[in-house]
């Protein structure tokens, strides 16, 4: 335990191994969705001859598993930050819906893609341009970040929860608990969560997810409510026909079908280079600003960032996610990144990169149980992503909001973020309306060169974005 000790910094940090368990489980059960997601989204794109499409599923999910396991150990071991990757919710979709099937791109092709960037990745870091240009953000936009995310995170949540429905008139409404049994149980399982975390108990947010998981499964068992209501869709079914050990063993640990796909697109890439480079141009942007808003976000509710909004060393967290989408990509699966479900074990009070080897610890575990996984309802997690959206609005209060620069854009990135559902929307829209502003104010001495230069290459993206089809790349 000293080694661990002093090799994590615990008690530089001011945090304990018991701590950082907690943590790591808390943030593992609240992005563990991604290994049951992520599959069902890719293999509507990739087709392998002479296999089903639930065997390429259980291809994929133990190529995400893979993936998040590299990647998490660069961060835990190296980087030393709390933080969990896998592959992201959003880039899996462009990949398969408007990559694959829209641009009619091969998925070996993309897959091929995806490794680009994750090798331009590695070279941006390795050299600290990526850390330059996150620097380079206002600081207003630093500081908006999180409260940013934590608004998108309560709009996901409630939504998953069906708290928050949609409406024809108003785009949304709030949900019917006396009739939707899933919102009646999240809106039980986050009264639990938020009494437990206001009581200051340890481990609330984990004993919330479970409580509310076991909640739904033996409303299901007792027949209160059909399966698939309060459980994923298809396990009641899968379990009961098949037993949980058979369930298990019978899950397609080859992915090698995959690892040839990606060498087959290797060759590939001059069929079409200009839409190659397209795909790996909209890959590179919308990653590298997701996880530049993400590490700043999840950093400022654990007290990482400086005086000046910036992370420390943000080089080496970086680094995890650019190693993860190149060895992602090599395996079959699609951009890896650092995830917003970090929160949920930074605020259980996670500070080390103890709590993200927990993370990865897990993650390889789930190899063995797989069907487990997926018998946690997604709308379980997502209760969670509500108690630390509330937490992280905290962050409001570091915007200096009688100053005009600051209130614009600090007010944009917060609310571009959950009404576009992207976090690089928001940083856009902050980081284009911050040196405009100034100017207007007369203070453009406070601007540099680099803002403008950034500013200009944001305008240039959403150029390209629209003009090439609006509709088609809409993700």
């Amino acid at each position: 335990m000293g080694a661990i000790d002093r090799y994590f910094g615990f008690d530089e940090h001011d945090t304990d191994l018991e701590t950082e368990a907690i943590a790591g489980v808390t943030t593992f059960l609240a992005m563990s969705y991604i290994i049951v997601v992520n599959p069902i989204i890719l293999s509507e794109a990739i087709t392998i001859d002479g296999y089903g499409q639930g065997e390429i599923q259980q291809m994929i999910a133990v190529a995400t598993i893979l993936a998040s396991v590299v990647a998490i150990g660069v961060m835990a071991l190296w980087a030393n930050r709390p933080f969990g990757l896998a592959p992201g919710m959003g880039l899996n979709a462009f990949f398969a819906f408007t990559v694959v099937l829209g641009l009619g791109v091969p998925w070996q092709v993309a897959l091929a893609a995806v490794f680009v960037e994750g090798i331009v990745f590695i070279a941006l870091t390795a050299v600290g341009a990526r850390r330059y240009v996150i620097e380079l953000f206002p600081e207003p936009v630093k500081f908006a970040v999180g409260a940013g995310i934590g608004v998108y995170l309560l709009f996901l949540g409630l939504q998953e929860m069906q708290l928050v429905v949609s409406d024809p008139d108003t785009l949304v409404t709030m949900g019917n608990v006396a009739t939707s049994a899933v919102a009646a149980l999240s809106l039980a399982g986050l009264a639990l969560m938020l009494v437990l975390h206001a009581r200051g108990i340890r481990g609330s947010i984990v004993i919330g997810i479970l409580a509310t998981a076991v909640a739904g499964w033996l409303l299901t068992l007792l027949g209160v409510t059909s399966p698939g209501t309060l459980t994923p869709p298809g396990s009641y079914e899968q379990f009961s026909n098949e037993g949980l050990l058979n369930v298990i063993a019978s899950v397609q640990y080859d992915f090698t079908p995959l690892v040839a796909g990606f060498v087959d697109g290797l060759g590939m890439i001059t069929d079409d280079p200009l839409v190659f480079v397209l795909v790996v141009f909209t890959f590179f942007f919308v990653d590298f600003f997701d996880t530049a808003g993400t590490l700043i976000g999840v950093s400022q509710i654990g007290g990482f960032l400086n005086e000046e909004g910036d992370l420390p060393e943000i080089e080496k967290p970086l680094m995890a996610d650019a190693v993860g989408t190149t060895i992602g990509a090599m395996i079959g699966t699609s951009t890896v990144t650092t995830f917003i479900e970090s929160s949920t074990g930074v605020e259980e009070g996670g500070r080390t990169g103890c709590t993200a080897l927990v993370v990865g610890l897990l993650f390889l575990l789930s190899l063995l149980l797989v069907p487990v996984i997926s018998a946690i309802p997604q709308y379980a997690t997502y209760v969670a992503l509500v108690v630390v959206g509330i937490i992280m609005l905290q962050g409001v209060a570091d915007i200096d909001w009688q100053d005009p620069a600051w209130a614009i854009a600090g007010g944009l990135t917060i609310t571009i973020m959950p009404l576009t559902a992207s976090i690089s929307n928001g940083l856009a829209a902050g980081i284009m309306s911050y040196p405009v502003v100034k100017a207007a104010m007369g203070e453009t001495d406070d601007v540099s060169l680099g803002q403008w230069v950034l500013a200009l290459a944001f305008v240039l993206y959403f150029a390209v974005f629209f003009a090439v089809d609006a509709e088609m790349f809409a993700f």
